[in-house]
């Protein structure tokens, strides 16, 4: 046995299988390649050519199908496997494949245009879905029937036995990645009508590789363009452990990546395994909170995965279908797929009709066509007899010498001894039988996809061998003996360079051509709806064309029965005025929602981060949206202005009652003791203390932030001036009672005391108009504060102009309380310098308290505490000094008499 013999018996997974396809197509090269397929031909090893569909021609291309396919438990021994494993059970729609490419070559056959003088033929051979029996087949049909072994030279295509110099198939990616690694030393092109892999769009890989149907990337990615659209942003996903389903999830969780979207679970199925694989992922997905389940595998594989869920009844769940499986008939039909999979959402390969291909099916017969076996199987299981026919050669379906030498004597009995019916338990066949009236997946030609695929390849190989055999294509190189191949003397390696630049127009007038080894991606978009029969039929919902999608969503119905968007989500979304946070140790798409903080909003569902708001604007209850600050400013309406003016205004009634008092008794000893003139000017001095604080309360504006403080300035001066005047005036006249000093009252007599009282409030005025001439207050708003209002406030442009107002006040003050403090015991039984003294006392403590809490205050408070400072050095002046005086006035009328007030 030679080593590679030896290495096919270790053939025991996908991966030696791509392995064998490296060590081939890279490692051993070109020539060790072309020596290892010359090995396996010439030693005619297995070689099935007795099992296949045949028809010669001046060229024939090879076909590679998957209709006879059965799931293996265990992988088999590669070399025993055509002879004691042989696949059982006829698949209908891989079949009406096989008419399909049978079909198209009689079409062309019968063309005056394309190939004229020229026939095409077809050597077809069943790979049964297994890798190894596609390599197999593949050998046989680039080897021919030569039996020289001669591993000095490169297999010779004009020798007889008619190798084929191209072939279609490849029904999966991996089968086809091995065909293209095995036959690309030989140059053979490979035309699949069913890889789907990206990888093979690799032409430094696979440079003799070419496909009908689009690369997986479009539609993994039209796909993950509907779940972004219905905002699906927790998914399961269900594919096959191969190429197939690794490829797809890749492309696929790339369009997600940035878009919200998450894989909530990736299960896979192997198909050795598939029972046990199947029921594991039933249980993921009943266990799941995803409610969109994307399911990337075979369709036999998925029906496996149905009949799992049904037997734990997992319902409602919103599949997502790819091509290999949205258009399943078998899924369609089958009940307890029903009552799991109801509302599918799918990719499907574009349909497209061919006219002439429903008759032709309905019209076969196993009568005209006796050497064909498989069909001839399949009558005898759609009529349950067996067709009497004889063995011949006809024009369109011939065998070669070889291949008649080799068939049993007994006619009658299958050459497929394992086939499920039998000949020999069979009537025979009426003659009456016919397809017209019958209804099954091979006769169904409303959804032409995969055939319409195979359709193509064969005329993509056809217009390439018409343009190489008349010349068309200039970019050929030039032959040795001819400018223009001959039908015998076809090289794979010429064909290959045709067909990169093959460009038709279809019979269906489409135009097709390849770009590397794809074509246009073109998909249909369907959906599965109930029938009022309680069937499910296909809809078609929209398109794919390249990377745009086009969709009617109005016409889905979906999983629940409605028309209605599922919802599937690890969170739902967070609500405007929230935002998202992420949950420590799980996928993005699992959050929570957090409120926004005052002052910042999120207007849009689904947030990652609240905006601030800007300084003029706050949030509104909900988080929602930026409104407008309320502008916040002392008023009259609001409780504390109301108390606020209510005292001021009070004390300004008070101060005007004592001011009529003094007036009605202004004779009386106690009102002329005191320097009555002082004493109404001090009430009247009180009385604006009191009203200026008014000033301070309603809305700021320019000329009420100037006059407040100039008011307030000037009105204390005025009243600290009085008691100062009145505290001196005491002070003189009794020490000018003294020997030697009765001329120290002539210096405060009442001209000198109404000047030094005008002197003294010149000096504040003089203050304040320098003051507000160079630095005035300004109303502002002060957005410092964080809160829903703004307040509107008096700001002091100049800390000094204010400072030097209080500063005087508070000088004059201080110097009234020395001066009061020194003639507070002097001798008389009413003494005003007491009095003076308590109410600077209380003076002074107010104001000294008002710089800490004026500077801490916030927003209208500041102005509050001004005028609370007002009000309480004015009230402590007005009852401190006239409440005694009034007391005695009114209710002790006897003590305001001279004696009184003289006596000590």
């Amino acid at each position: 046995m030679s080593w590679f013999s030896w290495f096919f018996t270790l053939w025991p997974s996908k991966a030696t299988s791509l392995l064998l396809a490296d060590l081939v197509g890279r490692q051993l090269g070109l020539r060790v390649g072309l020596q290892v397929v010359q090995t396996l031909t010439c030693s005619q090893w297995g070689t099935p050519s007795d099992k296949g569909l045949f028809q010669d021609g001046d060229v024939v291309i090879g076909g590679l199908f998957n209709f006879r396919y059965q799931t293996p438990a265990i992988d088999h021994d590669f070399t025993q496997l055509p002879h004691n494993k042989p696949c059982a059970g006829l698949e209908h729609v891989p079949l009406q494949y096989i008419y399909a490419m049978v079909f198209a070559v009689e079409e062309i056959n019968h063309s005056t245009t394309l190939l004229p003088g020229a026939k095409l033929g077809y050597h077809i051979h069943n790979s049964c879905g297994l890798p190894q029996w596609a390599l197999q087949s593949a050998l046989s049909l680039v080897g021919g029937d030569s039996t020289s072994c001669n591993l000095t030279a490169p297999l010779d295509y004009s020798a007889g036995g008619h190798p084929v110099p191209l072939i279609i198939g490849g029904a999966s990616s991996t089968t086809a990645q091995i065909l293209s690694r095995i036959l690309g030393p030989l140059s053979v092109p490979l035309v699949s009508y069913l890889a789907s892999c990206p990888c093979l769009s690799d032409r430094l890989q696979f440079p003799n590789f070419f496909r009908t149907i689009p690369s997986d990337i479009y539609q993994a990615r039209a796909i993950a363009q509907l779940a972004i659209r219905f905002n699906w942003t927790w998914i399961g996903a269900v594919i096959a452990n191969n190429d197939y389903g690794h490829a797809a999830i890749k492309v696929f969780q790339k369009e997600i990546q940035g878009a919200g979207v998450c894989l909530a679970f990736v299960e896979t199925l192997r198909r050795e395994n598939i029972v046990s694989d199947a029921r594991r992922a039933a249980l993921t997905i009943q266990a799941s909170t995803a409610r969109v389940i994307l399911i990337f595998a075979w369709y036999t594989d998925v029906r496996e995965l149905f009949l799992q869920l049904a037997k734990i009844n997992v319902t409602e769940r919103q599949f997502l279908a790819s091509e290999s499986w949205s258009t399943s008939g078998d899924l369609l039909q089958n009940l307890a797929t029903s009552k799991v999979a109801s509302g599918v959402l799918g990719v499907a390969i574009r349909s497209s009709p061919m006219p002439g291909f429903g008759n032709y099916l309905r019209s076969l017969n196993p009568s005209h066509r006796p050497d064909d076996e498989f069909f001839r199987e399949f009558w005898e299981q759609v009529f349950g007899c067996s067709p009497e026919v004889t063995y011949h050669s006809s024009p369109l379906q011939s065998v070669t010498p070889r291949q008649r030498s080799s068939r049993p004597s007994n006619t009658s009995t299958s050459s497929f001894p394992n086939t499920p019916l039998q000949k020999a338990f069979l009537p025979l066949c009426s003659g009456i039988e016919s397809l017209e009236r019958v209804q099954n997946l091979f006769t169904d030609i409303s959804q032409l996809r995969v055939t319409y695929n195979v359709y193509l390849a064969v005329y993509a190989a056809a217009h390439a061998l018409h343009n190489l055999l008349s010349c068309t294509d200039t970019d050929s190189p030039p032959r040795n003996n001819s400018t223009c191949s001959s039908p015998k003397d076809i090289k794979p390696i010429e064909l290959l360079q045709h067909l990169n630049n093959v460009n038709f127009t279809t019979p269906q007038g489409e135009m097709f051509f390849f770009q590397g080894a794809d074509t246009l991606a073109k998909y249909d978009l369907i959906n599965w709806q109930k029938t009022p029969e309680g069937s499910q039929k296909l809809v078609l919902i929209g398109h794919v064309d390249g990377f745009d999608l086009h969709l009617n969503e109005s016409a889905i119905q979906w999983s629940t029965g409605s028309y209605q968007v599922p919802i599937s989500v690890c969170s739902n979304s967070c609500p405007p005025g929230t935002r998202k946070a992420n949950r420590k140790g799980e996928p993005v798409c699992c959050f929570d929602c957090i409120p926004c903080a005052e002052g910042e909003i999120s207007h849009k569902t689904g947030s990652l981060h609240c905006e601030r708001c800007p300084p003029e604007f706050w949030s509104n209850d909900k988080q929602t949206a930026c409104i407008p600050r309320q502008l916040d400013f002392l008023s009259f309406n609001e409780t504390l202005g109301i108390t606020l003016t209510t005292a001021a205004v009070s004390g300004a009634i008070v101060t005007t009652a004592v001011f009529v008092v003094f007036l009605c008794y202004r004779q009386t000893p106690v009102v002329r003791a005191n320097n009555s003139e002082l004493s109404f000017l001090l009430l009247l001095s009180l009385k604006l203390c009191f009203l200026c604080s008014l000033v301070f309360i309603g809305r700021p504006s320019v000329w009420s932030c100037r006059f407040q403080q100039a008011a307030f300035g000037i009105s204390f001066v005025l009243c600290v001036s009085c008691l100062q005047v009145k505290t001196i005036v005491v002070l003189a006249a009794f020490r000018s009672a003294r020997p030697g000093a009765e001329a120290l009252i002539k210096w405060f007599g009442p001209g000198q005391q109404r000047g030094s009282v005008c002197l003294l409030t010149c000096i504040q005025v003089i203050i304040c108009v320098i003051w507000l001439s160079l630095s005035p207050p300004v109303p502002r708003r002060d957005l410092g504060f964080k809160g829903s209002k703004v307040t509107l406030e008096c700001a002091m442009t100049s800390v000094v102009g204010f400072s030097l107002v209080l500063g005087y006040i508070g000088l004059l003050a201080c110097t009234c309380l020395i001066l009061a403090f020194l003639a507070r015991k002097l001798p008389d039984n009413f003494n005003e310098a007491k009095l003076i003294t308590f109410s600077m006392l209380i003076f002074c403590a107010v104001w000294v308290a008002f710089v800490p809490a004026y500077v801490s205050s916030p927003g209208k408070y500041t102005v509050a505490v001004e005028i609370f400072a007002i009000l309480a050095s004015s009230y402590s002046l007005l009852f401190c000094i006239f409440a005694p005086k009034c007391f005695i006035i009114l209710l002790r009328p006897e003590k305001n008499t001279k004696k009184q007030l003289m006596a000590r």
